[in-house]
């Protein structure tokens, strides 16, 4: 009996180990016929080297190409003689009638406006359609995609102010108040004129935005502190041009004009907000342009970060530079964090975001 007991557990032992080693063939021939695909999640992308980026100077310089169509070297010694005779007429040309962008009448009424929390949207409307010219050009600013917010066309100044509200239209008043000064003749250069146009549109409101969330400045004083940067930018072109023309003999020369702005740009528009009698803060803010003059206030900080995000931004709305080369640069300039994204977003999410520059002439 104890015998065949142990018999039988034998013998089941033994059909066990048979039918393990029969199932575990069956699966290997079922691995090998049909492998089974296991999914591996993708590798996350390396951040931009901040290394391989482009500097805020070098961004700005890719700009000045644009503007004059062509790659820039260093200034030919030939144009030396002419560097110095436009640097000696700057000296005075920001005030004169022939190259000094008049004050706007509307200025002074604004500035008192943005002053007073009290000023109504009616109170606005009011004064802005006492200027038909300047009706034609906020609306057209309010249709631009910068400023639309839905597919309805704004037709009139109630609509635009209503819409837009108070604080978005006294920026508006301030990009139409200074546009007609950007209308001037280029000749060689023609596309000047409108890409710095674009970039000062740009910047105006990015150094607001910069100002009213990042260093906590006044938000109207960062626009209008870098409208009035990109009218000095306007006159010294002015002025290379009608020296050039004047003295002949040689061909304007893009680096030699970058070379004049890059000195004399800020200087000049320092001249003119002098002229027009603007706030202390704002002459102080465009002194901070100058290079080596002291640690920059903040509204200087908000101009300059103004200039570089913008002209970023106008080299990747014209696909010189792409998306991620564009947030390779933020990174590598510091300008990381929800603010910063923000501020972009609104700069280069939609191409074309600011009005079309009206044709180069002659300004009145």
């Amino acid at each position: 009996m104890l015998r065949g007991v142990l018999f039988l557990v034998v013998v089941l032992a033994i059909v066990a180990v048979v039918v393990s080693l029969v199932r575990r063939a069956a699966r290997r021939r079922a691995d090998e016929a049909e492998p089974v695909l296991v999914e591996v999640p993708p590798l996350a992308l390396p951040a931009p080297t901040a290394g391989t980026a482009l500097t805020s100077e070098q961004v700005l310089h890719k700009l000045n190409e644009l503007a004059f169509a062509r790659a820039l070297q260093a200034p030919s010694s030939q144009h030396a003689e002419m560097y110095t005779a436009v640097s000696k007429a700057l000296e005075t040309a920001a005030t004169q009638p022939r190259y000094a962008p008049r004050r706007p009448m509307l200025l002074p009424q604004l500035l008192r406006a943005v002053s007073d929390t009290d000023t109504s949207r009616r109170e606005l409307a009011t004064m802005i359609s006492k200027d038909p010219a300047l009706v034609g050009s906020l609306l057209k600013l309010a249709n631009s995609q910068f400023y639309r917010v839905n597919a309805q066309p704004v037709e009139s100044v109630d609509r635009a102010v209503a819409v837009i509200g108070t604080e978005g239209i006294r920026s508006l008043i301030a990009a139409a108040l200074v546009q007609p000064v950007f209308r001037v003749a280029a000749g060689e250069f023609s596309q000047f004129p409108e890409v710095i146009w674009q970039h000062t549109f740009l910047a105006a409101n990015a150094a607001e935005t910069y100002a009213a969330v990042v260093v906590n400045a006044d938000p109207f004083a960062a626009q209008l502190l870098a409208l009035v940067n990109g009218l000095g930018a306007i006159v010294v072109f002015r002025v290379a041009l009608d020296q050039y023309t004047a003295r002949g003999g040689l061909k304007p020369d893009a680096a030699t004009i970058v070379a004049l702005l890059d000195a004399h740009a800020a200087r000049v528009a320092r001249t003119i907000a002098a002229s027009w009698d603007l706030s202390g803060r704002i002459l102080a803010a465009l002194e901070d342009q100058v290079p080596g003059m002291h640690e920059p206030t903040p509204l200087g900080r908000s101009l300059k970060f103004g200039r570089f995000i913008a002209a970023l931004a106008v080299l990747n709305t014209k696909g010189i530079i792409d998306d991620d080369e564009a947030k390779a640069v933020l990174l590598a300039n510091g300008a990381a964090g929800a603010h910063f994204e923000r501020i972009w977003e609104r700069l280069a999410a939609k191409p074309q975001k600011t009005p079309q520059q009206p044709a180069s002439g002659t300004r009145s």
